[in-house]
C-alpha cells in the first residue's frame, strides 16, 4: 500500500488491474488543516490518462514489477531501442510510451526497466542526469537589471532549458529529468 505522503511523481501504482504511472502532482491545502492530493497517471499498457483526487486517508495499491538495468541504444522511426544489460534482449517503445523522457535519453545512458510478467512497461530515468550544452545565447550586460537572470540554452539531445547567465556552451550541466529544471553547471 502507497499512503499520500509516498506518492511522487514517477510513483507506480495499481488500479483495478492494471498499472499505472504517476505524471503530476498537486498537494493542494484545505480549510482546518487538512489536504488532498491531485495526481494524474497514465495506463502503463492501455497508455490511458486518469485524474485522481485523493485525502489524507486514502492509499493506493503498489503495482507488483520487477525491476532491471538497460542501456539506451539508438531512437529511430520505429521508436528508441534498449538493451538489457544481463540477458542481452533487445526491444523497442514507441514514442507515446517513452513520452517527455525522450528529452533525456541519450546513445548509451543506462536506465532502470519496469517489467510485469516480462512484459516491459516503462523506463524510469535518474533523477539527475549530465549534458553537454550544445547552443546559448552569451548574457549582455544589463540583462539582470530587468530581473532577468536565465537564458535559453540547448543541451545535446536538442532539449530545451533555462539555465543561468554564466552557463556557456559546451559546459557540461546537471538537470532534474523529473522537472526538467537546472540543477548546477558540472566541473
Amino acid at each position: 500500500m502507497l499512503a499520500i505522503s509516498d506518492i511522487r511523481q514517477g510513483t507506480i501504482c495499481k488500479i483495478g488491474d492494471e498499472s499505472y504511472e504517476v505524471i503530476w502532482t498537486q498537494q493542494v491545502q484545505m480549510g482546518r488543516g487538512g489536504s488532498i492530493l491531485r495526481i494524474k497517471i497514465k495506463g502503463l499498457v492501455s497508455g490511458k490518462m486518469l485524474e485522481k483526487t485523493l485525502k489524507g486517508s486514502d492509499s493506493l495499491d503498489s503495482a507488483d514489477l520487477s525491476r532491471g538495468k538497460v542501456n539506451f541504444l539508438y531512437a529511430d522511426q520505429e521508436g528508441y531501442h534498449f538493451m538489457d544489460n544481463e540477458s542481452y534482449e533487445q526491444f523497442t517503445f514507441d514514442a507515446e510510451k517513452i513520452g517527455d523522457k525522450k528529452n533525456f535519453l541519450k546513445e548509451g545512458t543506462q536506465v532502470t526497466l519496469l517489467k510485469a510478467d516480462d512484459n516491459p512497461l516503462t523506463i524510469q530515468l535518474p533523477i539527475k542526469m549530465e549534458f553537454e550544452v550544445t547552443a546559448t545565447a552569451e548574457g549582455v550586460k544589463g540583462d539582470t537589471a530587468q530581473g532577468k537572470v536565465t537564458k535559453n540554452a540547448e543541451i545535446e539531445t536538442g532539449y530545451n532549458i533555462q539555465v543561468p547567465l554564466f552557463v556557456k556552451q559546451n559546459e557540461t550541466i546537471r538537470i532534474n529529468t523529473e522537472t526538467g529544471e537546472y540543477v548546477e553547471r558540472v566541473g
